[in-house]
């Protein structure tokens, strides 16, 4: 790129004198620049005439010319960046903008939030850390599960009003008498974001190349087939019955790519770039459902600097600005909530623990200060006696008297919150003679830890998606954190209850049975929540229609930038 090139070799003339006036020769500014005389002759006409600086040369080989600095570097690189913004060159502008990330948030400042380019409204969020691939399946991260809700779409959808699934690709479905068949009628007017019209039978293939994987296998092993027995028709036949179908289905792991094109969908926006600095996604045209009013949301990644020692994504930012967070005079927080996810403390069934003691470490835990007194800033968590609203831990006698082992040891994951607590439950264990160890799983799930096979305590954190209680459900049944703190016959028999608890056609019995299944794991005191997080998006003014969901995002078709006054 000529003009980053130009523009780095300017920076260095300017560093050497921090902008002051020289009296140089062109072979010194050469040296500086690393390159020849004749070239250096070519740059300084250039910038001359770009009306960069002013150049006075000496006739005389060696002779000292005068060197007049007219531009700031910064303010070039600004309006580089806001040129190369305005006609949709984002790769340019980042290249323009190589600094330090510090340096860089602040250059970014004025390109942050929404603006309208050429006519079309640009949403700009500065993001933390690089995103992960959105390969098929199950993804650990918030920004990426919700990711693939907007380029992606499934048979069904849950929509914000509602904890029930709606149509999506399937205008809607039906179930046969004996509820083992269930027919999807798909919508007629479908296209891929490559403009290609969607064939039903494409669907079947990217569910069928889902099922290759593990744990989706796991989520839907009711499902016996699945066929286009029509151009317009989707169905599932099922081994047993399973109310829980739609909701699956409307999973974001469950959202259905091109089989061929694994990052081409169909869903209210399109990728067009994603890498560790730039994340671009541009409107689908011919989307089926409420078209998006924005033409592009871009995500811009100035990684800030980590612990090292917790890894390189142990950062959990629930509180999202929509421009430079700094900037407190211009962002408001427009939205906010206490999430429905919630962080937890899981007990090895038949450990080292006996049943008194693990009732004795809860009581610990919810009934001191434990809880309120970690040092976190200040709203970021809200200490939760709850699973979801109206799940509540069980209530039991005090266990004051009952020692605790000499020893015990704890695993956890990310995010960097439950650092936090296992070093505060280690000090206070201490206090009454038991030794915590603690073993740090840098990742955001369970995947892979082998400490996960023989520690006495597990934390983690459980994402709750727009469906509580499906959620739940779905996590007894695919997370492997669960065949590892219960034995196998104690697992097997959760398996047998979840088959027999889908298989209710009453939405309320349904999930009524499901609570009971969670209030035994609390009242075993095999599982116990920590807190909720408390989430925020602050936006400048003109940023309007954002409303948080459960993964502590917004709908990027329902955001909306007015029109700029002429």
């Amino acid at each position: 790129m000529r003009q980053l090139n130009r523009l780095n070799q300017y920076q260095r003339l300017w560093q050497v004198s921090s902008g002051e006036d020289q009296h140089v020769s062109v072979a010194s500014l050469a040296s500086d620049c690393c390159c020849s005389e004749r070239h250096m002759r070519t740059l300084l006409s250039q910038m001359q005439a770009a009306g960069w600086l002013h150049w006075q040369s000496q006739s005389g080989r060696g002779k000292r010319g005068t060197l007049q600095f007219l531009r700031t570097p910064e303010s070039l690189r600004q309006e580089m960046m806001e040129a190369a913004l305005r006609t949709g060159q984002q790769h340019s502008a980042l290249a323009l903008a190589q600094l330090a990330p510090d340096e860089l948030r602040a250059l970014l400042n004025p390109f942050l939030g929404g603006s309208w380019q050429n006519d079309t409204p640009t949403l700009r969020i500065p993001y933390y850390r690089p995103l992960e691939p959105l390969y098929p399946g199950f993804l650990p991260g918030r920004a990426e599960q919700h990711l693939a809700g907007q380029i992606f779409s499934g048979l069904t959808r849950f929509m914000n009003d509602s904890a029930l699934p709606k149509g999506d690709l399937a205008h809607h479905w039906d179930v046969s008498e004996d509820k083992l068949c269930w027919r999807f009628h798909i919508r007629p007017t479908l296209h891929w974001h490559n403009g290609d019209v969607v064939d039903t039978r494409q669907l079947a293939q990217r569910f069928m190349l889902l099922l290759d994987l593990p744990a989706l296998r796991t989520l839907f092993a009711s499902v016996k087939s699945v066929d286009a027995t029509h151009s317009h028709c989707l169905t599932f036949r099922l081994y047993y019955p399973d109310f829980w179908l739609a909701h699956r289905l409307a999973s974001y792991a469950c959202v259905l790519a091109h089989p061929q094109l694994p990052m081409v969908g169909t869903g209210p926006f399109k990728l067009v770039s994603f890498s560790k600095e730039l994340v671009r996604l541009e409107s689908h045209e011919q989307y089926h459902l409420n078209h998006p009013f924005l033409n592009a949301v871009e995500y811009w990644i100035t990684p800030l600097l980590f612990e090292q020692d917790l890894g390189t994504s142990c950062r959990h930012p629930v509180q999202i600005a929509i421009g430079e967070a700094d900037d407190l005079a211009r962002l408001k927080t427009v939205s906010n909530s206490t999430s429905l996810g919630f962080c937890y403390l899981a007990q090895r069934a038949g450990s080292t623990l006996s049943p008194a003691q693990s009732r004795r470490l809860v009581q610990i835990i919810h009934q001191t200060t434990l809880l309120q007194t970690l040092p976190l800033d200040e709203d970021l968590i809200a200490p939760s006696k709850a699973l979801i609203p109206g799940w509540d831990m069980p209530q039991w006698a005090h266990q004051e008297t009952v020692p605790l082992p000499p020893a015990l040891t704890l695993v956890y994951h990310l995010p960097v919150e439950l650092h936090t607590m296992a070093q505060q439950l280690q000090r206070y264990l201490a206090t009454l003679g038991c030794e915590l160890t603690v073993i740090f799983h840098d990742a955001k799930t369970w995947e892979g830890c082998e400490a996960l096979g023989w520690a006495d305590l597990m934390m983690g954190d459980r994402l709750i998606g727009e469906a509580p209680e499906y959620s739940l459900e779905q996590w007894l049944r695919c997370d492997s954190l669960w065949p590892n703190v219960l034995n196998a016959s104690q697992f097997a028999h959760l398996q047998t209850t979840l088959d027999a608890v889908q298989s209710l056609p009453d939405e309320q019995t349904r999930m009524t049975a499901l609570q009971e299944v969670f209030n035994q794991l609390m009242n075993e005191a095999i599982l116990t929540p920590l807190f909720n997080y408390q989430y925020r998006i602050s936006a400048p003014p003109g940023v309007e229609g954002i409303q948080l969901n459960t993964r502590g995002w917004f709908d990027f078709t329902e955001a909306w930038l007015p029109p700029p006054m002429r």
